[in-house]
């Protein structure tokens, strides 16, 4: 069963929104990227969302696409990622991780076989950026098949026939993107047609809705909240952290403990806890 529910209603009891930042797996190295997720989780992330690396990452900004360049140039291929999430998931056994992966991953590998690994390695959803809802029935069928909760995004000022599809084929959350364009920090998130589209996925009995794309400072947080979502997902921030400190952690060697990341873990613990902080009343 999908961890998601659980974590929405422990949320809702504290009277507090869910913040879940983005990172990508191997970034800048497999073995560094694992150390920066328990970074993340150190500040306070109520979940995980993490990024596949791929070769064409149309949905993404400069800040993004360049992590992706460090990852796949760093060797992390599905099966890498997957083998960090396993270990991930093994000292986190209640927290819910979701992966962010193109398209073309999963039709490569096979559908049915991309989903089941990743429920062998415990994920809990799989956004496809690239995939428009009017084509997911068949990556919807095959998440379902193997446990997975397939994600949708509600692009910016939808129709209400595509934000009733989103809302139907959610599971887990809903991914509500608050303006139009690339992911990235360079543009900032708006809430101006968030409450019209949270009103009308509620009203579809979705899934929580959380909203990114520009999500980058406590009052973004804020903001989406008091707009009716359940949270915010951050993802060129955290990763713009990570960059300043690329080249030191490349240098440093691996894992947690290794000379270099004490200054990245410091930055990435607190700009979580202070993203964490504005999901409180």
């Amino acid at each position: 069963m999908s961890r998601y529910p659980k974590m929405f209603s422990r949320l809702e009891e504290e009277g507090s929104g869910a913040f879940v930042p983005f990172v990508m797996i191997g970034d800048p190295s497999p073995a560094m990227s694992e150390a920066v997720i328990e970074a993340l989780i150190e500040g306070g992330a109520d979940a995980l969302e993490l990024g596949v690396p791929f070769s064409d990452p149309v949905a993404d900004g400069p800040t993004i696409q360049r992590a992706h360049v460090r990852a796949l140039t760093g060797g992390a291929g599905l099966a890498v990622c997957l083998d960090v999430v396993k270990r991930v998931r093994e000292r986190h056994p209640e927290l819910p991780i979701g992966l962010l992966v193109y398209g073309n991953v999963p039709f490569a590998v096979g559908v049915e076989e991309f989903y089941a690994a990743c429920a062998d390695a415990g994920v809990d959803s799989v956004l496809l950026p690239d995939v428009p809802i009017r084509e997911g029935s068949d990556f919807s069928r095959a998440a379902r098949a193997a446990g997975i909760d397939a994600v949708y995004i509600a692009p910016p000022s939808a129709s209400i026939e595509t934000l009733d599809a989103v809302a139907s084929a959610s599971r887990g959350y809903v991914y509500a993107v608050s303006r139009a364009g690339v992911t990235g920090t360079e543009s900032t998130a708006s809430t101006a047609g968030l409450a019209r589209s949270v009103k009308r996925l509620g009203q579809e009995a979705a899934a929580p809705v959380m909203l990114g794309f520009g999500v980058s400072t406590p009052e973004h947080v804020r903001e989406a909240i008091n707009a009716g979502a359940a949270g915010a997902i951050s993802g060129s921030a955290v990763v713009k952290i990570v960059e300043e400190h690329s080249d030191a952690l490349v240098a440093s060697g691996s894992g947690d403990e290794a000379e270099g990341f004490a200054a990245a873990r410091r930055d990435l613990v607190a700009f979580v806890s202070r993203m964490k902080a504005a999901t409180r009343p």
